[in-house]
Formats: C-alpha cells, sequence, structure tokens
C-alpha cells in the first residue's frame, strides 16, 4: 500500500471521522425492557443520525480535496468543521429528543426517556464530532513528538 503523505492535522480528524462512524453502528437508543417487555436496541442510522453520517461524509471529503501534505486551510478548513459540527449536532439532537421528546399512543402520551435510554455509540459520537471541533480550532493541540534525549 502507497504512502498517502496525509498532514497529522487531516489524519488525526480521519480518526475521529472514523470513531464517529462506528458509534454510529454501535446502540444509540436501548429500549427499557421490564414487565414482559423485550429490550432492544437501535443505531444511528435513523432520524437525526444520518446528520452525523453526512458530517463524517464531509471530514472524509475535506481531508482528501485539496493538498493533502498541508494542515487545512481555507475552505477545506471551514468545510471541516462545520462538518464535526453536524456529527456532534446530530447526535446531541438525538440525545435531546430521546430524553425530552413524547409522542401519543391510544390517548396516552408517553415520553421517550420512559420507553428508551440512550446508548453508549450516542455519547461516543457527541465526544468524537466535539473533539474534532476543538482539536481543529486549536484548543486541543496535536501530540508532539518527544525529542531525542541527547548523548
Amino acid at each position: 500500500m502507497e504512502n498517502l503523505n496525509l498532514n497529522k492535522q487531516k489524519l488525526y480528524a480521519l480518526i475521529l471521522a472514523g470513531v464517529a462512524l462506528v458509534a454510529i453502528v454501535l446502540p444509540w437508543a436501548s429500549a427499557k425492557g421490564g414487565m414482559g417487555m423485550g429490550g432492544g436496541s437501535s443505531n444511528g442510522f435513523r432520524s437525526w443520525g444520518y446528520v452525523s453520517l453526512l458530517g463524517v461524509v464531509g471530514v472524509v471529503a475535506a481531508s482528501f480535496l485539496g493538498d493533502k501534505a498541508k494542515a487545512f486551510e481555507g475552505q477545506f478548513k471551514q468545510i471541516a468543521l462545520i462538518s464535526f459540527a453536524a456529527i456532534a449536532g446530530g447526535a446531541l439532537i438525538y440525545l435531546l429528543r430521546l430524553l425530552t421528546g413524547s409522542k401519543s399512543f391510544g390517548g396516552y402520551k408517553v415520553k421517550f426517556s420512559d420507553i428508551a435510554s440512550p446508548g453508549f455509540g450516542l455519547f461516543i459520537c457527541l465526544l468524537a464530532g466535539a473533539a474534532g471541533l476543538l482539536f481543529l480550532m486549536g484548543i486541543i493541540k496535536m501530540p508532539e513528538k518527544p525529542a531525542a534525549p541527547k548523548s
């Protein structure tokens, strides 16, 4: 396999996007089973999870378009920032809807939080999107290679 010569900033952005993609496959909501009701879970491939998936695609596109050997700059940095915001935003809106939403079933109003709880994939996706945003804004710094000891 040939060397891609990716800048470290783009490589770390791709790693965070990969973590978010794996998190989309993991459970985002788990049904609360009890009193004979079976439990189950659903992943991020529904409703606001598609926004997070679109964000992952945006980060990958911004990383491979333009000069791969240079850090994000100009329009590609804006695309990557917006894409990480979409990853975090999609997960955050899904979480808020899960915790505060409700629906009527046969005349009874049922809160989503009474029948389902957030899954760990939702939190991982939210953290990956937030970390990507903070990383590209320069709040989280890239790890530096330690200097070789002088002998």
